[in-house]
């Protein structure tokens, strides 16, 4: 998208954030963005409390409890992600499903640098072989 179409669609957004909170919109922004990754959290683990039987529920919750804690380690964390980690292998429509409500991350520019002779670049798909020759016209020319 190019600066001026993208200033166009995102100026009225910026004004009204202006309006609505003055010179806290930026700590407003801060706290939005983090609500949003803690909804996130907070959707997946009860997503994947309810996929569970009542005993697993209580595993679940007591390992949710422990890396909640203020002195919890890295182990109590490790624990919950081994939990979740589990009912993910055990119900593979979940995981799609929560799949789907983490965001996408841009992907990364490449960079391909190609030299020499018969050096080849295929920024697509190939199937077969690829392969270059080199004519040597009659007048020694390539």
């Amino acid at each position: 998208m190019e600066l001026d179409a993208f200033m166009e669609l995102a100026g009225p957004p910026i004004s009204a954030a202006i309006a609505a909170y003055g010179g806290a919109v930026l700590t407003q922004a801060e706290e939005a963005a983090a609500n949003a990754t803690v909804g996130l959290g907070t959707r997946i683990l009860q997503r994947v409390w309810h996929r569970r039987d009542e005993r697993q529920r209580e595993a679940l919750e007591a390992d949710v409890l422990d890396a909640a804690e203020e002195d919890a380690g890295a182990d109590a964390q490790e624990a919950l992600r081994q939990a979740v980690l589990r009912t993910l292998q055990q119900d593979p429509e979940l995981l799609a499903e929560l799949a789907a409500l983490l965001p996408r991350p841009e992907p990364s520019p490449v960079s391909i640098v190609v030299s020499g002779q018969g050096a080849i670049v295929n920024t697509g798909t190939n199937e077969g072989t690829m392969s270059t020759r080199t004519v040597i016209h009659k007048d020694g020319t390539r």
